[in-house]
């Protein structure tokens, strides 16, 4: 492998990977698909925010109120320098993924649904992407299409077309798979979507950590993702929306912020992105996304992607010299940072609770895509999944580890 990152020095930057478990084993952190661990700067920035920067933002008229609204702010613009977004009226600030999702799945729903109208989303699709389109299912009665995969786990592009029909109103599809790693191709997604007229939500919260996003490149006119998967703090995420989308759909909670005037007889709405950001904003967590944004863009995207794609391929390699190793989804070309598997007849609940005692963080169960346990036949997996602090070593690791588990079975 050519080193393409200073690997010793990003992991000085993450204090928690020193950390011993049951004070025996170093730890060796495979759940990055759940959540990513914190470097310094990001931690530092909320801290120094807080001691010296604490006040609610907008409206305030002292100073403190200044300079918080002024972070704030600053963030939505490397936000939207980080997503290529046109303007920062296109950014909306949300909890994180989940919530950007629901928010259009709510006010696209109202806006430009009724009974019997569709949404086209796929078999891999986190719930998150599913249960927030149920419940316009059960407001209004539309109906999801879901398109098939291929026991490659690969998005069946055939199928896909097939879907589209007068009652079809949006796409919503993931970039990547949390449990197969499998990338979809967005942008032929999204061609095949704007030649039938419909829009197309990304699912971008495992996509983004991990590659260069260019949302005007990528043609797609909603994009959501989460700060805690992208080396930032959790409670905080993003919603990209195109203007011309954003402007056309109805807010999606009422309070503070979101409005210009309230009476009692009558309410006029704010401008865009704030008609979407009812409430105090996490105006802290906002500083620590940017920070987070800032890390990586200065490490470059290059160098994470093939460091990151070299050691899931190498993890693919490892793991299949295990006896009874079953891995799920495609090939290392086509996946990204997560592999899924099962060994032999070990419950996936057992083998993760384990390797735990070894010091090796994984994920168990359906990862919230219960869905694609059924479609694959399984109740759940072990999953092992990559940021740009992990190491060969760290694979080295867990293949030895699933080996000593498998001899206790």
């Amino acid at each position: 492998m050519t080193e393409t990152l200073n690997i010793a020095a990003i992991r000085a930057d993450f204090p928690i990977l020193q950390k011993v478990i049951y004070g025996k084993y170093p730890l060796v952190y495979l759940d990055n698909a759940a959540t990513t661990q914190k470097p310094r700067s990001v931690v530092e920035a909320m801290t120094e925010e807080y001691y010296n920067v604490n006040a609610n933002v907008h409206r305030g008229v002292h100073f403190l109120s200044q300079q918080a609204t002024d972070l704030h702010e600053a963030s939505r613009e490397t936000v939207r320098r980080f997503l290529g977004a046109r303007s920062t009226s296109e950014i909306v600030f949300t909890r994180g993924t989940t919530e950007s999702i629901n928010l259009v799945a709510s006010c696209f729903g109202e806006a430009f649904m009724k009974e019997g109208d569709e949404v086209i989303i796929s078999e891999m699709e986190h719930h998150s992407n599913i249960v927030s389109w149920q419940l316009a299912e059960q407001r209004l009665g539309i109906r999801l299409r879901v398109c098939p995969i291929t026991d490659d786990g690969l998005l069946c592009m055939d199928e896909f077309e097939k879907l589209f029909n007068d009652r079809t109103k949006i796409v919503s599809l993931t970039y990547v798979s949390n449990v197969l790693g499998t990338v979809n191709p967005v942008r032929d997604i999204v061609r095949i979507s704007h030649e039938h007229g419909v829009p197309v939500l990304i699912d971008g919260a495992q996509s983004t950590p991990h590659m260069k996003v260019d949302v005007q490149e990528l043609g797609c006119d909603f994009f959501a993702f989460s700060g805690h998967k992208i080396y930032g703090p959790t409670g905080i995420g993003v919603l990209y929306g195109k203007e011309e989308w954003l402007d056309r759909l109805p807010p999606y909670m009422g309070g503070g912020e979101m409005i210009k005037t309230v009476s009692f007889e009558r309410t006029t709405f704010n401008d865009l992105p704030y008609k979407f950001e009812a409430g105090t904003p996490d105006y802290v967590a906002s500083t620590g996304l940017a920070r987070a944004l800032d890390y990586v863009t200065g490490i470059g995207f290059d160098a994470i992607e093939a460091h990151e794609r070299d050691l899931t391929a190498y993890a693919m390699r490892r793991l299949m010299e295990v006896e009874g190793m079953k891995i799920y989804g495609p090939g290392a070309e086509e996946r990204d940072a997560v592999v899924s598997f099962q060994v032999a007849n070990i419950h996936h609940l057992d083998m993760g609770t384990l390797l735990d005692r070894l010091g090796i963080a994984v994920r168990t169960g359906h990862h919230c895509a219960e869905p694609l346990m059924r479609r694959l036949g399984i109740e759940g997996t072990c999953r092992a999944s990559f940021a740009l602090y992990n190491t060969r070593e760290d694979v080295d690791a867990l293949v030895e580890g699933i080996r000593r588990v498998s001899q206790m079975f």
